[in-house]
């Protein structure tokens, strides 16, 4: 049987065919992820990944044809850190999928950079959700809203749903480490007194009201950044629990009513 051709997804292409390979996908994988956590993922390339894994760049084209298959298998192995170990996750269908979440979250802000880019329209990006782990953390995701009260549609609409508020409260939080991270006095007292001149032009009364209100200066805080993720975790589940309720209520009055 011919090999499947290098550009298809590498979930699809046979590993080396030596006996006992020098590098397993993993070790790559964990190589490129150190680097774009070190230097950011523009700095992730077939060559730095070689060197770091003490290789030869060419040698590397044995494992992976180009810089695509690096970027599925660091996206793979992000989706391997969001995984509940087996046996672990609750059987109450809010507290699996709370668990997912909160899981997820926590392996994003590992490697805050990945949101923006490992996301996309690009074939790399698509493969990435496609792999090994990617499959397994949306086995677990059925599994968690198995017994919910939610017909399919419903079940995989609060997946992508629960998907969404993750990755925007990750993008969020990582913007605001990346501002503190890199701290620059002149920029931001230069943003500061921007808002300062915009707010006494008089045509933003609303925030130039927000502005003076002690409750606001907690906004941007990351500390505080955790308590809203779960507050509004626990908002989502709430409402998808009153939609099932709803649902229920209504048929319940319409069958009544035959």
């Amino acid at each position: 049987m011919p090999e499947p051709p290098a550009s298809q997804p590498i979930w699809t292409r046979p590993g080396p065919g030596a006996r006992k390979p020098r590098f397993s996908r993993e070790q790559i994988a964990a190589a490129a992820l150190a680097i774009a956590d070190s230097e950011g993922f523009e700095a992730v390339s077939i060559r730095r990944v070689a060197a770091a894994l003490g290789a030869g760049t060419m040698s590397l084209y044995r494992y992976i044809s180009a810089k695509a298959d690096l970027v599925a298998l660091m996206d793979d192995a992000i989706m391997g850190e969001s995984l509940i170990p087996d046996g672990q996750l609750p059987a109450d269908w809010r507290e699996a999928l709370a668990m997912i979440a909160r899981t997820t979250r926590t392996a994003l802000l590992r490697h805050p950079w990945a949101v923006l880019a490992l996301q996309g329209n690009s074939a790399a990006a698509q493969d990435g959700s496609f792999g090994p782990n990617g499959i397994r953390h949306f086995e677990q995701s059925l599994a968690a809203v198995a017994s919910a009260p939610l017909d399919t549609g419903a079940k995989l609409d609060l997946i992508a749903i629960v998907d969404d508020y993750v990755f925007g409260h990750v993008l969020r939080a990582g913007e605001q480490q990346a501002r503190a991270a890199s701290p620059d006095p002149g920029h931001a007292a230069a943003i500061a007194a921007y808002i300062e001149q915009q707010l006494s032009t008089g045509q933003f009364p609303l925030l130039a009201r927000l502005a003076g209100d002690p409750a606001a200066r907690s906004i941007g805080d990351p500390a505080l950044l955790g308590d809203r993720f779960e507050r509004g975790l626990q908002a989502l589940l709430d409402g998808a629990l009153a939609d099932a309720r709803s649902d229920v209520g209504q048929c319940s009055a319409a069958g009544s009513e035959r």
